[in-house]
């Protein structure tokens, strides 16, 4: 292996305390992601608690969810408000699934002292970090042998300007520290270099120069992009499931995926069997993929070392990762397995508002929004469970309305 990446060092997962018959489950979390753990564990009888922040409220909704609550409103780091919280109620013990990537990294980073007292479910800094920074993701697939974006990283408007590079491109933030209109946009696409200098001026009123990448732009729909989704112990998968993300929202660089298909692509399995064992990954982790239509080579994107938004589709496929994780946590064994093909999951209100935006530019027909046959999961509504159904849209609107307010974008 490359000497350039230096091997982490991933414990076995730590629990603070033995555990108890009340343990259970705290979801730093109340989006939709939150809502898959929360149903998953909830229908075993664990107990499970949302923290939510600002206006992620659908978990809350959940009959599984036995209480909620609010943070981030004292100032407090988050690993000094989940230790008061859980030294307030008595939480000791409690699995910590973290959601998103900020709370992701924040639990990483005091992981050695989160792990006293909680059960952990998400690897250290020194994992999380290869995912974290998108500079050393493609450091990573480069160690690996695995195909990435050709990708710039300017340090100022000076190396800016002297680049060489085929136009179109597209301007990522290497790191999300915090919600703003850029790091919410996931990429800005700009099609020559006077738009390029431009872009690149208003970025960095949202980031710091040195964390702007300017990256090749892979043509190509939903059709060429590809997730593998895994359990994994020290870089090995324990369970996994190879999807394809047709759709997503925003339709050209989605922030979520809106419609996917448990698919079998043997080539996604081999990539991603690389880069888990050069990261030694443990936990559970998504690599995403696109299939470049020009060369028909898989290039990673991202690698996201928490729960994805499509993990519910798993259980449907016969890999309930969220439960599979609680089991892996609490030293109980989990047996290899394969989520099926063929299965479908689909986000209705996210994928309208795709549809809607995608008929307006007159590139998609409605039956291309029709799925038929198979296996189908909804991401929201689920009979057992539908106030989270009944309340997304309202949920929904006074989110969008929320953010645009502080002009932090949708």
């Amino acid at each position: 292996m490359n000497s350039a990446v230096s091997q982490p060092t991933t414990p076995e997962f730590r629990r603070g305390t033995d555990r108890g018959a009340g343990d259970g489950a705290i979801v730093i979390g109340g989006d939709y992601r939150g809502l898959g753990l929360a149903r998953s564990l909830g229908r075993r009888g664990i107990p499970v608690w949302v923290l939510w922040e600002q206006e992620e409220r659908l978990a809350t909704t959940s009959r599984y969810v036995r209480r909620s609550v609010a943070i981030g409103r004292r100032g407090e780091p988050l690993s000094e408000e989940l230790l008061r919280i859980a030294g307030e109620e008595g939480l000791e013990g409690w699995a910590l699934f973290p959601t998103s990537d900020h709370t992701v990294a924040a639990v990483a980073r005091a992981y050695s002292e989160l792990a006293n007292v909680f059960t952990m479910t998400t690897p250290p800094w020194d994992v999380v970090r290869w995912a974290h920074d998108k500079r050393l993701t493609a450091q990573l697939a480069q160690t690996a042998g695995i195909e990435s974006p050709r990708t710039f990283f300017p340090r100022d408007s000076t190396e800016l300007a002297a680049l060489e590079c085929e136009f179109p491109v597209i301007l990522k933030p290497a790191v999300k520290e915090e919600f703003n209109r850029f790091t919410a946009a996931k990429a800005w696409r700009v099609d020559d270099k006077h738009s390029l200098v431009a872009r690149y001026d208003e970025a960095c009123l949202f980031v710091p120069p040195e964390t702007i990448m300017v990256q090749e732009f892979i043509p190509g729909g939903g059709g060429c992009q590809f997730s593998f989704a895994a359990l994994c112990s020290e870089g090995q998968p324990l369970a996994s499931i190879v999807a394809r993300r047709t759709r997503q929202f925003p339709p050209d660089f989605g922030r979520a995926s809106t419609f996917v298909e448990t698919v079998d692509e043997p080539g996604v399995i081999e990539a991603s069997l690389e880069i888990l064992a050069a990261m030694r990954a443990t936990g559970l982790v998504e690599l995403e993929y696109k299939r470049d239509p020009r060369t028909g080579v898989l290039k990673l994107l991202d690698v996201n070392p928490r729960a994805w938004g499509w993990h519910s589709v798993g259980a449907r496929a016969g890999v309930d990762f969220p439960y599979l994780l609680w089991q892996l946590v609490h030293g109980n064994p989990v047996q290899k397995v394969h989520g099926a093909a063929g299965v479908k999951w689909r986000r209705l209100s996210w994928d309208l508002v795709g549809l809607a935006k995608e008929l307006s530019r007159g590139r998609l027909e409605v039956r291309g929004y029709v799925s038929f046959g198979g296996p189908r999961v909804a991401a929201i509504f689920a009979a057992d469970d539908p106030l989270p159904g009944l309340l997304e849209v309202p949920l929904l609107v006074f989110i969008l309305f929320s953010r645009l307010a502080r002009g932090d974008g949708v």
